[in-house]
């Protein structure tokens, strides 16, 4: 039995002239957002700001995450053009901070890390100003390409560790909790690209394990840390084992500053990309 949604976490549904310009231009350049196909419940917020999180290589992923949405299923050849479009609507919407993020590809040679290389190549050929930052799956914890990632140079690198240890087979059947803290570690010490991860909690883990979670973090050189309620997308995916309350929040927030994150963004409904550019 799926539990009641508190009040807290419900968002109302925005429809203005800036919303609808911002699914325009991105309909214009053939492009998905984690923000449509993840359901994220900020994204008419963040729609309002003039801004989405592009979500390339497709819309279907080679892992079967029980808490993502986004459907696992054979997927398509790259696109491409993809990279130059990603590059037109950041021009079009006028960011001056873009987020990218991916479906993982474990099916590519390279997990599509040269793609990430290009969007990024092709951003900057349009938009020199641009602060980029990437939200990227593991890669299987390949040095090379973690080394073409760091070449492209994003502002920003991120990879969310989502939960616990003692949980990750459970929520991520096909990932591996210490081959993303190495993934983490690698880039910190082999460049100075600001690194980033988040956790959801909700999913039946405790708070000393959220703690150890932070602290392997922070062992690992991460410089921001976010971290949201989990909410069920359907009855399909893993249970909510609790709703953190608002206090609750804080407290983990506490937690963080403690362990030592300067940079972090803890709430209901904080999710890896909200609100990005303010934690930079």
């Amino acid at each position: 039995m799926q539990k009641r949604l508190p009040e807290y976490l419900k968002r109302p549904i925005i429809d203005t002239e800036k919303t609808r310009n911002v699914r325009r231009i991105l309909k214009a350049n053939c492009l998905n957002t984690v923000c449509e196909n993840a359901r994220c419940p900020n994204k008419n917020e963040c729609y309002t700001k003039n801004t989405a999180t592009f979500l390339i290589m497709g819309n279907v992923c080679t892992r079967n995450c029980r808490y993502c949405n986004i459907g696992c299923e054979k997927p398509e050849p790259l696109d491409v053009n993809e990279p130059l479009h990603i590059a037109q609507a950041v021009r079009d919407l006028g960011l001056k901070y873009s987020v990218i993020t991916s479906v993982t590809r474990d099916d590519l040679a390279d997990g599509g890390a040269e793609h990430f290389a290009n969007c990024i190549y092709e951003i900057r050929k349009l938009s020199s100003d641009v602060k980029i930052e990437i939200l990227t799956p593991d890669f299987r914890g390949n040095k090379e390409s973690l080394d073409v990632i760091i070449k492209s140079h994003p502002e920003v690198f991120n990879h969310n560790i989502e939960t616990v240890k003692s949980l990750f087979k459970t929520a991520r059947p096909q990932g591996n909790y210490d081959c993303s803290i190495e993934v983490l570690k690698y880039i910190k010490e082999n460049s100075d690209i600001i690194t980033k991860s988040g956790l959801m909690v909700g999913l039946g883990e405790t708070i000393e394990q959220v703690e150890e979670t932070l602290i392997d973090l922070k062992n690992a050189g991460v410089d921001i840390v976010t971290i949201g309620q989990y909410i069920q997308p359907s009855k399909l995916h893993l249970e909510v084992a609790k709703y953190y309350t608002p206090e609750e929040f804080d407290e983990l927030d506490k937690l963080a500053q403690n362990i030592g994150f300067k940079h972090r963004q803890i709430g209901p409904l904080v999710r890896s990309s909200y609100r990005a550019a303010e934690l930079v």
